[in-house]
């Protein structure tokens, strides 16, 4: 089982390398976002947005915000314009920070049941693993959107956890 400490610092990496890459991507022009890369949503946008699709999905599960308002198919543009892309990003950022800083043990531990539109049914899983599918998620795409940027010259900051700034503020939230 997974603990609030976890996801805490979970959401704070989450935070920091959703960061990095819209950082990465400004040096980007509008078209080279939307380039067709051979990525599973097929562009740097199409990526970003479908991680952003899919965290708002997960935290209307998981609390009593609203779901997208788009089905997965159309998460790669969930927003058409960058900046509104990356404000948004920001506020999820921030709503996942809140949401992860103020869980407990109560808040992991017993079931979910959710309908998904991918599988087109029912799925009930514990939380706990649920949560970790959240932030597992956000990484297996970020990684693709890294690959991509890269790719196109772009040079997001480290990945890996050690080197996230502040690792130990994040560890001991206040």
């Amino acid at each position: 089982m997974i603990t609030p400490a976890y996801m805490q610092m979970m959401a704070a990496y989450n935070e920091w390398q959703n960061r990095s890459l819209y950082d990465a991507a400004a040096g980007l022009s509008d078209a080279e976002h939307r380039e067709d890369r051979g990525a599973f949503f097929h562009s740097i946008h199409g990526t970003l947005s479908h991680i952003l699709w899919g965290d708002r999905a997960w935290l209307s599960r998981f609390t009593d915000s609203p779901a997208p308002p788009v089905a997965i198919k159309d998460s790669p543009s969930l927003f058409d314009d960058w900046n509104i892309l990356r404000a948004e990003r920001e506020k999820t950022d921030a709503q996942i920070l809140a949401w992860a800083n103020a869980m407990t043990i109560a808040g992991i531990e017993g079931g979910l049941t959710y309908f998904s539109g991918a599988a087109q049914r029912e799925i009930s899983l514990p939380r706990w693993v649920l949560i970790t599918h959240f932030f597992n998620h956000q990484t297996h795409h970020r990684g693709q959107a890294h690959a991509m940027l890269t790719a196109a010259g772009a040079r997001p900051e480290d990945t890996d956890i050690p080197f996230m700034p502040g690792i130990e503020s994040a560890l001991n939230p206040a």
